[in-house]
């Protein structure tokens, strides 16, 4: 498998949107920013491509989650496999 997946597949993978059209709309409306390697942006096409290691903040059911990912996923899988795809922080850890 990659060592990168784009960030539309790995947040319906990783059961933060219930498709990948939904995840790719978020996505476009600037609701998701990446930090790779300690640079942070807002993301605006749905093909950047993550990576184990990289942090994402997004909006989910009315806050604020900020997640590190921890592996990629090859399907979308249950609820439990997808919770081992990624790490709760909190939004000062990425200061």
């Amino acid at each position: 498998m990659s060592r990168r997946q784009r960030i539309d597949v790995w947040l319906f993978r990783a059961r933060f949107t219930k498709t990948r059209a939904a995840a790719a709309r978020l996505i476009m409306e600037g609701g998701v920013r990446l930090v790779h390697k300690g640079v942070p942006r807002r993301l605006e096409k749905p093909s950047v491509e993550v990576e184990a290691g990289d942090a994402l903040m997004l909006p989910q059911e009315g806050r604020l989650v900020v997640v590190r990912i921890e592996a990629l996923a090859a399907r979308r899988g249950s609820a439990v496999e997808a919770r081992a795809l990624y790490s709760e922080l909190d939004a000062e850890s990425l200061a």
